[in-house]
C-alpha cells in the first residue's frame, strides 16, 4: 500500500514557476514508477510526465514538454515536478501516481498506476 500526497499547488501569473511535490508512505518507494497527470474541467486526464523507479528514464507529455522537468529522491520517498513558463491552459488540477513496476521502465498510461495522491490545484492567471 502506498499512500501519496502532493503539494506546491497554487495561483501563478502566466510566465511563472511552480514546483510540485508529492510525498509517498511505504519503504517501497523505489519499486515503484511515478508519474504526474492533470485534469482540468471537463477534459480528460492527461499525462504531464513519468519516471521510472530508478530515475534513469523519464517521459514528458507533449502538453508540457520544455518546461517541465520531473525527478525522484528514492532516499526521501518523493516526486517532484518542476513547472516553468506556465500558461493559463495549464490550469488543472495536477495529481502524483505510483506504478508497481520492476522493469525500470516509464509508464504513461493511467490504466497502469495502482495507486493516486488527492491532487493539488494549479490555477495560471493571465
Amino acid at each position: 500500500q502506498v499512500q501519496l500526497v502532493e503539494s506546491g499547488g497554487g495561483l501563478v501569473q502566466a510566465g511563472g514557476s511552480l514546483r510540485l511535490s508529492c510525498a509517498a508512505s511505504g519503504r517501497t518507494f523505489s519499486s515503484y514508477a511515478m508519474g504526474w497527470f492533470r485534469q482540468a474541467p471537463g477534459k480528460e486526464r492527461e499525462v504531464v510526465a513519468a519516471i521510472s523507479w530508478s530515475g534513469g528514464r523519464t517521459y514528458y507529455g507533449d502538453s508540457m514538454k520544455g518546461r517541465v522537468t520531473i525527478s525522484r529522491d528514492n532516499a526521501k520517498n518523493t516526486v517532484s515536478l518542476q513547472m516553468n513558463r506556465l500558461k493559463p491552459e495549464d490550469t488543472a488540477v495536477y495529481y502524483c501516481a505510483a506504478s508497481r513496476d520492476y522493469s525500470d521502465r516509464v509508464v504513461i498510461a493511467p490504466s497502469e498506476y495502482d495507486y493516486w495522491g488527492q491532487g493539488t490545484q494549479v490555477t495560471v492567471s493571465s
